[in-house]
């Protein structure tokens, strides 16, 4: 398929064009942004200098921590400059960046909490061969096969866009280089493409989700021999996590599992999983945890001390 290019740059409408509106949506997002950054920053840190946080789980949430802070940063900044802004383009190059990155870190966050689910499962399942499975060979390659698997995820779906047929219209009805809203504004035939992108986003989404809840399942059901209170600390943490993967591959689930349309909600969906999703990992899947906030005071206090000594 041979693309024609006679658009150089994208016109992107934004989240609203009431200013007032658009000066209330920067303020939340720089904030949320800010916060996102600093948590995911401290869980990074405090995991890689904490002895006692040095288990595969909290490998697997340094990752996840460093991913979240990238998928934010992907499409948070140029959302929070154009809602500053009156005229609001992205040229060709910049948008075709800005859809591979989302999705690279998008699919890079889908596996990991995959994986972490599948960690979680052998540790209480088969807790005596833990070890001895999840080695640190292991937890390394299973980071590099999310982020290649990832990789081809993104590649694939940048190339099909990219090769589509811009003749002149270039106002894209969202914030940001949404596929389907890209598709919209195509003048050749987009039915393989979409086809492709629901069979590459859509069924991704859905095949790591039924896995992810079929994991903690399994781990609900084991956790039935343990004590009523062993069961229900494991039972507040599974379903916290289950809100949190709800949450981000909900939205994903419904945008890309369905034909090539765009709605009005898409907007504010893309906006759950790319800013706000990343900001509520490092408040469930690590602050909740007595393990992590134990590291993160005795970081501070050793900081404090050294820096006492210092003087």
């Amino acid at each position: 398929m041979e693309a024609t290019q006679n658009v150089t740059e994208f016109i992107l409408l934004g989240l609203s064009q009431n200013q007032v509106l658009e000066r209330f949506f920067f303020v939340l997002f720089l904030l949320i942004y800010i916060v996102n950054i600093l948590g995911n920053f401290l869980i990074i840190v405090t995991i890689k200098n904490s002895e006692s946080l040095k288990s595969p789980m909290y490998f697997f949430l340094s990752y996840l921590s460093f991913v979240d802070m990238c998928l934010s940063s992907s499409t948070a900044p140029k959302l929070m400059a154009d809602l500053l802004t009156e005229k609001k383009t992205i040229s060709f190059t910049g948008c075709m960046a800005q859809l591979f990155f989302s999705h690279f870190f998008g699919g890079t966050e889908m596996f990991l909490l995959t994986v972490m689910a599948y960690d979680r499962c052998i540790a209480i399942c088969k807790p005596l061969h833990y070890t001895t499975i999840m080695t640190r060979r292991v937890c390394g390659w299973l980071v590099i096969a999310s982020s290649v698997g990832s990789f081809l995820h993104s590649i694939v779906q940048t190339l099909l866009t990219s090769q589509l047929s811009f003749c002149g219209l270039n106002e894209i009805d969202h914030f940001g280089c949404d596929v389907y809203a890209l598709m919209q504004l195509a003048c050749s035939d987009t039915y393989i493409v979409s086809i492709m992108v629901i069979a590459n986003s859509g069924m991704m989404s859905l095949i790591c989700f039924v896995v992810l809840m079929v994991s903690y399942l399994v781990i609900l059901i084991s956790l039935r021999t343990h004590s009523s209170e062993g069961h229900r600390k494991a039972l507040s943490t599974c379903t916290s996590h289950i809100t949190v993967v709800i949450i981000y591959f909900g939205p994903c689930i419904f945008i890309y599992l369905r034909p090539a349309t765009t709605y009005s909600e898409d907007k504010m969906v893309t906006v759950f999983y790319t800013i706000i999703t990343p900001i509520l990992n490092p408040l469930i899947y690590t602050l909740r945890n007595k393990e992590v906030k134990n590291a993160i005071r005795n970081l501070w206090s050793t900081r404090v001390t050294s820096r006492g000594n210092e003087k």
